[in-house]
């Protein structure tokens, strides 16, 4: 049975209705989606590091790496394991993204966050909270636009912008490379996301539909209908279903025996 307490409820709503007043909810990559408007910025963003070097106060973040046996485009780990990877699509408001991360931690789940790279220029410190939550954190394009459709000069620039925002405030270019607005990257794409050194695409085989805006209940209910030993599950910062669902679908797959761990984890 599917369990939220009170006040977890209460605290992600107030959480989720601040986010749909400012507007700032992440553009999901269905085919077709729109994207949404932008959230007004309250203040200016903090430069990042004009280096390679991370952000003070952080050791370097790790950098991708091949997993022998496993195909280019990546879609679930090993059905052996009970464990499952959670991966955000990172766009939005980040005080949405600090509560899911906390929900997170406090149920000792890890996440792979994929990072857009405007939303990384906007708020360059949510990048060092990630990395220090335990998380995975990878690269989801600069501007999060329907990079299969783009010229090539235009899709590698979109790839290597936000590999460049991630390797100035982590010293990484970040573990995984994620197509916008598609499940699965072109042939070009997938061609490009290597030679830019990321030697898997990351897909996922779990499409929540939180982007959707379906409500809590049917988030949950559609991940735990198709989630299984290995899965890759899409999910999106920045919806308020999205995080009004989190605690529930911790609970469920704990009920399950399913561990939430990165996809590094899942994969090694």
């Amino acid at each position: 049975m599917m369990r939220v307490t009170t006040t977890n409820r209460r605290g992600v709503l107030r959480a989720g209705a601040g986010l749909v007043a400012g507007g700032a909810l992440a553009a999901g990559c269905g085919a077709g989606q729109a994207a949404p408007p932008h959230a007004p910025e309250s203040e200016s963003p903090s430069a990042a590091p004009a280096s390679g070097k991370p952000a003070a106060g952080g050791h370097a973040a790790p950098a991708p790496r091949a997993y022998p046996g496993q195909p280019a485009q990546i879609t679930h780990g090993p059905r052996t394991r009970p464990q499952v990877a959670l991966t955000f699509h990172g766009q939005g408001d980040p005080a949405i993204a600090h509560s899911l991360l906390s929900t997170a931690e406090q149920r000792g789940a890890k996440l792979t966050v994929l990072a857009v790279g405007t939303w990384l220029d906007e708020h360059p410190d949510i990048a060092r909270r990630i990395l220090d939550g335990g998380h995975d954190l990878g690269n989801h394009t600069q501007r999060h636009i329907s990079i299969n459709t783009m010229a090539e000069a235009d899709a590698r620039k979109e790839i290597t912008d936000c590999a460049d925002r991630l390797k100035r405030l982590t010293g990484s270019i970040g573990t995984w490379f994620r197509p916008s607005r598609s499940p699965t990257a072109s042939p070009l794409v997938a061609r490009l996301a290597h030679a830019a050194g990321y030697p898997h695409v990351l897909s996922y085989d779990v499409d929540s539909l939180d982007y959707t805006r379906p409500g809590a209940a049917a988030v949950t209910r559609k991940v735990l209908a198709d989630v299984k030993n290995g899965s890759v599950v899409s999910l999106h910062f920045g919806y308020p279903d999205t995080v009004a669902a989190l605690p529930d679908l911790l609970h469920e797959l704990d009920h399950r025996g399913l561990r939430a761990v990165t996809t590094t984890e899942l994969l090694s």
